[in-house]
This record gives C-alpha cells, sequence and structure tokens, in this order.
C-alpha cells in the first residue's frame, strides 16, 4: 500500500493511495515536522549495522519513519523500548537487535546577512 505524509498549515495528514486516489487516513498536529510531501512509500529498510541520523517524520503501529538526508528510512516499530516523538531529530542505531534512540542537538549557526 502506498502512504504519504502531508505536512502543511500545522496540520499533518496522512493518506493512502486507493484506485489512483489519494485517502485521508489520520490528521492531527504536525509538530516540529517541517511542512513538505513526504512519501514514505519510498522507505528503505534500516540497516542494523548504521547509524541513522535525521528527523523522525511519523510512527504507525508497524513502523517508525526517519527522514535521512534525502532518503526515508523505515524502522521496524518492535525494536524499540521507546518510540521517538516525531519531528525530533534522533540517531538511531542498533545494538544486539534493538533500536537505541539519542536525541540530537540542533545545529545552529549563525550566517551572514546584508
Amino acid at each position: 500500500m502506498k502512504q504519504r505524509l502531508l505536512v502543511m498549515n500545522g496540520q499533518r495528514i496522512v493518506q493512502h493511495e486507493q484506485e489512483g486516489q489519494w485517502q485521508n487516513d489520520k490528521v492531527d498536529r504536525a509538530g516540529t515536522v517541517k511542512p513538505g510531501i513526504y512519501n514514505l512509500y519510498l522507505a528503505s529498510p534500516a540497516d542494523k549495522t548504521k547509524t541513522h541520523d535525521g528527523v523522525v517524520l511519523y510512527a504507525d503501529k508497524e513502523s517508525v519513519f526517519q527522514q535521512v538526508g534525502k532518503t526515508f528510512i523505515k524502522h521496524a516499530r518492535s525494536d524499540f523500548d521507546k518510540v521517538p516523538e516525531s519531528g525530533s531529530n534522533a540517531s538511531i542505531r542498533y545494538d544486539q537487535g534493538r533500536a537505541v534512540t539519542s536525541v540530537l542537538a540542533a545545529h545552529l549557526s549563525r550566517g551572514l546577512s546584508r
């Protein structure tokens, strides 16, 4: 089943495709997830030998979706003791088959402006 996440106007809409049309499944607050269209069906399964650093987009009953760079990673929800909060910038690694999450600090920098 194709699934995507739409974030706009402070709302998060989870949709699935049915007969070529997108149907709304769930609507709630977006929190700190940036506005955009996230095609969750393009997510790759998590490589348990690597550490994945990025924003946690969405968690459902089976999976936790994370954006790492421009790609999406799909973690099994059953691997987590505590599922990370949506919108959090997290580092997820695996230790003996269990997902270990640590929150990454926000990257702040000073830029030049004129």
